[in-house]
């Protein structure tokens, strides 16, 4: 699958989910332990936001604050949509992936930024998905996708203490519940202890 189009199915897929939590579930429990599903979609949505002037050649210093807090509102459903469209738009601008962006690990190319993206959409959404008790499938694409340029990364993420230890699964797990387990997280969690 090509990066835009598993970049673009992907944050659909995060949007369309945002779009059926209940008012009752923005401060449940996700997988994803230090945030609530309100937090955990916030985080995503930050993470849209930067994507659009980091992708434009922006520096760090000049998108600055500007999307510290609450991006949510009151209809994080919208904010999402608008976030996910803008994301999907910079990303597949015609040479975006030819660039180079800014990151704080240093200069980044943009395709290895747009991966990392990806592979954070497709996990929390997961989370997401599990939290509210969602349909948790995730696209047979976006696994492979995700845990083919993952597994090289798996290690470093670990040690730079971004991600939990592997949870342990039984012999035959599916490509899914692999990927997620790569993660940190148990597949079959089943809502705060």
């Amino acid at each position: 699958m090509e990066l835009v189009d598993a970049y673009r199915l992907a944050l659909v897929a995060f949007r369309d989910r945002v779009a059926e939590v209940r008012a009752d579930q923005w401060s449940a429990p996700t997988p994803c332990t230090e945030w609530s599903v309100r937090q955990l979609v916030n985080h995503v949505v930050y993470e849209e936001c930067w994507s659009v002037p980091l992708m434009a050649g922006a520096t760090l210093a000049s998108v600055g604050d500007r999307f510290e807090g609450d991006l949510l509102g009151d209809d994080p459903a919208g904010a999402t949509r608008t976030a996910v469209d803008a994301s999907v738009r910079a990303v597949g601008e015609p040479g975006a992936l030819d660039r180079t962006v800014e990151l704080s690990i240093g200069p980044t190319p943009a395709t290895e930024y747009v991966r990392q993206l990806l592979a954070d959409h497709v996990v929390h959404g997961w989370d997401l998905a599990a939290a509210i008790g969602a349909d948790r499938a995730i696209d047979d694409d976006l696994v492979s996708t995700v845990g083919g340029w993952f597994g090289p990364m798996e290690d470093a993420y670990r040690a730079g203490g971004i991600i939990a230890d592997r949870v342990a699964l039984p012999a035959g797990a599916g490509a899914q519940a692999r990927l997620i387990a790569a993660f940190g997280r148990d597949p079959m969690w089943a809502g705060a202890a």
